[in-house]
């Protein structure tokens, strides 16, 4: 028996030590895909924890087709997906926020031109538009643009042609580009008291999705099997 099915074999008795050193062997690579992907220090610490207490209660499906650390990717993937699914379900509505006690002293004047708020809304635009995307749309959206693999390592990991990771990267593109353009860019607001006229707000063109590149990608498969993304 090798050693990993050994440390395997010992974690799933319960001896803590053994899962101990599994965690050790692979955190850094969990924390550093989740880090990645969220761009948020405090939310990667979560979702390395959230994947490896899901890598123990699926520890004992592991059926040793792949490597461990392969394995351990996909949970850890899967886990950064459904945090994404959840924050995509969170809806900002300003007029809530109006309807505070603190209404006057928080009410945001959103004809003022506040590149921070715009980077925020372009964000929450963003987050939704990959949110929304078909699961294996966004697995391999994410794999491809967000973590850097290529269509090769993307085939191999997920167990699919070169082909299908392309075309469903094209999709993913082109979906999100959709989303993003039906997203409102320009607000018109009415003038305040006093002032000269109306003035218009313009959002900065959102330039975090690549150019979509004119790529001959077969159609093919659109799914994936169970275990390339559970």
């Amino acid at each position: 028996m090798r050693p990993e099915h050994q440390l395997i074999s010992r974690a799933l008795s319960g001896d803590q030590d053994a899962f101990a050193e599994l965690f050790e062997s692979h955190k850094n690579h969990v924390y550093s895909l989740c880090l990645r992907m969220t761009s948020n220090i405090a939310e990667a610490e979560d979702l390395t924890q959230d994947a490896f207490i899901q890598v123990f209660r699926k520890l004992a499906t592991f059926r040793g087709d792949s490597a461990l650390s392969t394995w351990i990717y996909r949970v850890a993937m899967n886990t950064t997906l459904m945090h994404f699914r959840k924050k995509a379900l969170r809806q900002v509505s300003l007029d809530q926020r109006a309807d505070t006690p603190n209404e006057k002293a928080e009410k945001i004047d959103l004809c003022q031109d506040d590149g921070r708020l715009r980077g925020t809304v372009d964000r929450i635009a963003l987050t939704r538009a990959i949110g929304e995307l078909p699961q294996g749309y966004r697995t391999i959206f994410l794999l491809h643009d967000v973590e850097g693999y290529g269509h090769h390592e993307i085939a191999r990991l997920l167990h699919c042609s070169v082909g299908n990771s392309k075309s469903q990267l094209h999709k993913a593109r082109l979906k999100i580009r959709e989303a993003l353009l039906s997203h409102t860019k320009v607000s018109v607001c009415a003038p305040a008291a006093g002032s000269a006229g109306t003035r218009v707000v313009r959002a900065e063109r959102i330039s975090a999705i690549p150019e979509i590149r004119d790529e001959r990608a077969t159609s093919g498969v659109t799914g994936y099997p169970k275990e390339a993304i559970a």
